[in-house]
């Protein structure tokens, strides 16, 4: 997914918003600006201190060392900066909850693929059920009456169904909870990814061993 693009003069500004909550080495701001966008936009050091001696050129800023750590802290400049520009930063803060909401609609339609691609192979394997079924002669029943292996499959299907649906619901309910916390990541996409399709994988080996 494409990361968030700050229009000019704003990533400064949400620095300085960042920095007004408590003094920051440059590591934590570039930690919280990607725990605040989800983990959709994660800046380099290459992005961030560049624009840190700007703001301390500028007065906005200030800087010390504790151990090896440079810590910023904002001066009552930059808090004069930020607050007349207010407005800005709420905007700022409007664009983040719908790159969260973008994220969490991507997430939920990747779940809702997957979904789709578990379910489709499952009524494939009950249709060839149901073909072999139809090939197998009555006698081979036996006078014992053995189940049919067509009706058996069709109601493992509508089960392993409803599973799905089920499961569906419960992905989508979280995904929509944990947006509102712009917690839901880039990674946690790829990691929901892999897992459905070793799910896959795993029910399609149980049709082979057939």
């Amino acid at each position: 997914m494409t990361p968030p693009v700050f229009a000019h003069g704003h990533l400064r500004l949400y620095l300085l918003a960042l920095l007004e909550e408590q003094p920051r080495h440059g590591y934590e701001l570039i930690q919280a600006l990607s725990d605040r966008f989800g983990g959709t936009y994660s800046p380099s050091a290459g992005t961030i201190y560049p624009r840190l001696a700007k703001l301390e050129e500028e007065g906005l800023v200030t800087k010390s060392t504790d151990g090896r750590k440079t810590v910023y802290e904002i001066t009552d400049a930059g808090r004069a900066e930020l607050d007349a520009r207010r407005h800005e930063l709420d905007a700022i803060e409007d664009d983040l909850t719908d790159s969260v909401r973008r994220l969490a609609d991507g997430v939920r339609a990747e779940v809702n693929d997957a979904m789709r691609s578990l379910r489709a192979e499952l009524a494939s394997a009950a249709r060839e059920a149901k073909r072999a079924a139809t090939r197998t002669p009555a006698s081979d029943a036996g006078a014992g009456g053995t189940a049919n292996p067509h009706v058996d499959s069709n109601r493992a299907v509508h089960e392993a169904d409803l599973v799905l649906n089920e499961f569906r619901q419960q992905v989508r309910t979280d995904l929509r909870n944990q947006a509102h916390r712009g917690r839901v990541s880039s990674e946690a996409v790829n990691l929901l990814k892999a897992r459905l399709a070793q799910v896959r994988a795993d029910v399609l080996a149980t049709f082979a061993e057939r």
